[in-house]
């Protein structure tokens, strides 16, 4: 599928807030992490805690079934490199890798949440999996910005390290 009436082919407009980070016309703490042919890797904007990142794709795509071949080509290998980032960064427990989609109930831009799960997050909030997820928006904390330009620096430059 192509990109919808309310998208256009950039990805702006429409009211998608991850097209809206995309195109640039709202702000991204910490700008984007790194960029393929048609993904990108930016920093969660929401309470996930610091070193989460986003990889989406770069055109508005609602279902995994209406990723293209080349778009499914760049995912696997993106997905495992990110993770290795988020893992030499942050040195958690574990890395959840998530599919979410929707907003306010209806399916939206796909994107695969990578997230750090820190034993300090597991105790401070009692839980893990996703009950640490819906825990942390609960508590609605969202990491500073200055801490978010730090660790897209440290994740940058470990995703600029060749694959192993």
């Amino acid at each position: 599928m192509g990109a919808s009436a309310e998208h256009s082919e950039d990805g702006s407009g429409g009211g998608c807030l991850a097209c809206d980070l995309i195109a640039g016309t709202e702000p991204l703490p910490g700008g984007t992490i790194s960029r393929t042919g048609h993904w990108t890797v930016e920093h969660c904007v929401g309470p996930l805690g610091l070193g989460t990142l986003v990889v989406k794709p770069l055109r508005h795509v609602v279902h995994v079934a209406d990723l293209t071949a080349e778009e499914s080509a760049e995912l696997g290998p993106l997905l495992r490199r990110t993770s290795g980032a988020v893992t030499a960064v942050t040195s958690p427990e574990q890395v959840y890798v998530c599919l979410w989609s929707h907003a306010g109930g209806v399916p939206g831009h796909i994107h695969f949440v990578v997230q750090p799960a820190r034993a300090d997050d597991m105790a401070r909030h009692d839980a893990y999996g996703p009950a640490l997820q819906v825990a942390m928006f609960g508590a609605g904390r969202v990491p500073g910005e200055h801490d978010v330009a730090d660790v897209c620096d440290r994740l940058r430059a470990a995703l600029a390290q060749p694959a192993r």
